[in-house]
């Protein structure tokens, strides 16, 4: 099975933008926090928060291609795969990767795939909430103060408001918690994301 060693070297092979890389880490912590909420066992966790580190990965240099490239070198490991729960743990990081957007039209096979692409817009909204707080924290930022600015189309115009709740919509969480799950996964990496 790849490491988290290995994922994130590759994204930072990929990547050099340190908001992008930021980004992964912020979806990378939700979707422990998912992996958490939901009882997943050890070896599945790490699973959902390399799906979460390597989802945008080939983003920055063949956006184009996105998220084919990574697609690729994760196919390159399901071959070598020594044993067959490795390659099905490989086969659902790829269906994960390749169904992360809903305009991508793929089918998430998992409820790993689902939760990837409930994630996945929200924490944009999240650090554009932040980021406008006084002190530029993320500490600062609650539920509420999500949702004041959620009706505010100019407000981090690039998230798909839609989207997410579409998202929380197919792993049957209400938005709020949704929100707040994902929320305090980023809380608690403050650090990392410079927030």
């Amino acid at each position: 099975m790849i490491t988290r060693k290995q994922a994130w070297e590759k994204l930072n092979e990929l990547m050099s933008n340190k908001n992008l890389i930021k980004h992964c880490l912020a979806v990378e912590a939700a979707m422990i926090a998912y992996a958490h909420h939901f009882g997943v066992g050890e070896e599945e966790k790490e699973t959902w928060a390399i799906a979460g580190l390597l989802h945008d990965a080939d983003y920055e240099k063949y956006p184009d291609q996105h998220p084919q490239i990574v697609v690729a070198w994760l196919e390159e490991k399901s071959v070598s795969a020594e044993t067959a729960k490795d390659k099905n743990a490989v086969n659902d990081l790829i269906n994960a990767i390749e169904a992360h957007g809903f305009e991508f039209n793929v089918e998430p096979k998992t409820l790993m795939a689902k939760i990837l692409r409930a994630v996945d817009e929200l924490t944009g909204l999240i650090v554009a909430v932040a980021l406008v707080r006084p002190n530029k924290k993320i500490v600062e930022v609650n539920v509420q103060s999500i949702l004041k600015k959620w009706n505010i189309p100019s407000f981090a115009a690039g998230v798909n408001r839609q989207d997410v709740v579409r998202g929380a919509s197919e792993i049957d969480v209400d938005l709020e918690q949704h929100i707040e799950i994902v929320l305090k996964a980023m809380q608690e990496i403050a650090d990392k994301l410079g927030l």
